[in-house]
């Protein structure tokens, strides 16, 4: 594979370009879907369901996606994906426009949704490596982090105004660009998968080689210790700025304005990862991410909410910088074979914690005082950067360019 400068690798771009259309109608959607359901129903259980719906194909069918990412043709996969939530999308966009838009209709619309992201997502990584040359992986997962920092910060302040032009507003153009991602797919030409004999493993045995596979790397299994246990911090202190920003007076837009923070900074975090990665060992950039964490601790002396946002900066400007390392890392240590299974395993183990941490946050602030609600996230994310800088396998990881 050549290695020509990102900007000019036609097949990158056009990867890039389709899933900066699809993640951008996938976050206006994000904020449309619970207003439209508070519209119809005024129901604030039923929008819940509704997000749940949306979110549960993510980690029931990501094991299954990541098979089928292996075993099938990646490009057939995505496609079908595509055309599948472009057709679920643009009825019920029509539906809306008709006024004829049932509940019911809305949770299965958002489910076929979510399975379509698991389908595709599970096929996504594989395609990422067989375009990108190993040397650039990491400047290529700094694009993917500024795409998706982009379209948080804009996409559900643009879906919210969309939603009052008319309510079929976003999800007409959430359909158009999974038609535009559908496009993208068709147009590039690189194989999307090495050629590759076919698996006659019993489907069992299969679903789990890739959790084999990564628990078999003593470097790739701490690596997804450490990354599937610390997914607990950030939405828990997530959903703690929103309660503490409320209870100390703040409005929902005042809320909103401090969430909206962390999407600034992680991208400004993008911008600035290739710098960092050339000052500081590849060790460091590893754990970098768990160490500010702790910094969470300064709202134990000063509780104020803003003092808590202003705290999680510094991981905001982290995660891009130890995204752009850990998973090039992953990539590229696991067979291409495996590489659907490999990826949806940490989708699988990460998701799953990841939903623990508001609820953990939650429990935690309805018992105790906000104080020991943060030293308790402050103090788990301390464990977790000790873990990592203690670590033998990551003390002792080669270098990207040495894999």
């Amino acid at each position: 594979m050549s290695s020509v400068p990102l900007r000019r690798n036609r097949d990158f771009v056009l990867l890039q370009g389709g899933q900066l259309l699809s993640s951008a109608g996938t976050q206006l959607t994000q904020i449309a879907y619970p207003l439209l359901v508070l519209a119809l129903t005024h129901s604030a259980a039923k929008a819940g369901i509704v997000a749940f719906a949306r979110a549960l194909p993510l980690w029931l069918f990501a094991l299954p996606a990541g098979l089928a990412a292996d075993r099938f043709r990646r490009r057939r996969i995505m496609i079908a994906a595509d055309v599948v939530r472009t057709a679920a999308v643009t009825a019920l966009g029509v539906t809306v426009l008709l006024h004829h838009a049932a509940f019911w209709a809305i949770a299965v619309v958002a489910f076929v949704e979510g399975a379509g992201a698991a389908l595709f997502g599970g096929a996504q990584l594989g395609v990422m490596r067989s375009v990108v040359p190993k040397p650039q992986l990491p400047a290529a997962m700094n694009v993917l982090t500024a795409r998706i920092a982009i379209v948080r910060l804009a996409g559900p302040p643009l879906g919210g105004v969309l939603f009052g032009v008319t309510r079929a507003l976003p999800f007409l153009a959430d359909a158009g660009s999974y038609a535009a991602s559908t496009a993208s797919l068709l147009a590039m030409r690189t194989p999307f998968e090495e050629e590759r004999e076919p698996e006659s493993a019993p489907m069992l045995q299969s679903l789990v080689e890739g959790i084999r596979f990564l628990w078999s790397s003593p470097f790739l299994r701490t690596i997804v210790g450490i990354f599937t246990l610390s997914q607990i911090v950030f939405p828990g202190v997530s959903l703690a700025v929103v309660v503490i920003g409320r209870r100390q007076g703040l409005t929902s837009g005042e809320i909103g304005g401090l969430v909206a923070v962390f999407g600034v900074f992680l991208l400004l975090g993008a911008a600035i990862a290739p710098f960092v990665r050339r000052l500081l060992p590849t060790r460091v950039l590893i754990v970098l991410e768990f160490w500010t964490w702790a910094g969470c601790g300064l709202f134990l002396i000063w509780p104020s909410v803003y003092v808590l946002t202003a705290t999680i900066i510094p991981t905001a400007l982290a995660i891009p910088t130890t995204d752009s390392i850990v998973w090039p890392y992953q990539m590229s240590l696991t067979p291409d074979r495996l590489m659907g299974r490999a990826t949806a395993a940490v989708t699988s183990l990460t998701g799953g914690t990841a939903a623990l941490g508001p609820l953990i946050a939650g429990f935690l602030l309805a018992n105790v005082s906000a104080r020991a609600t943060i030293g308790v996230f402050a103090a788990f994310g301390l464990a977790m950067a000790a873990w990592g800088t203690l670590s033998p396998a990551i003390r002792a990881a080669p270098k990207l360019e040495e894999i």
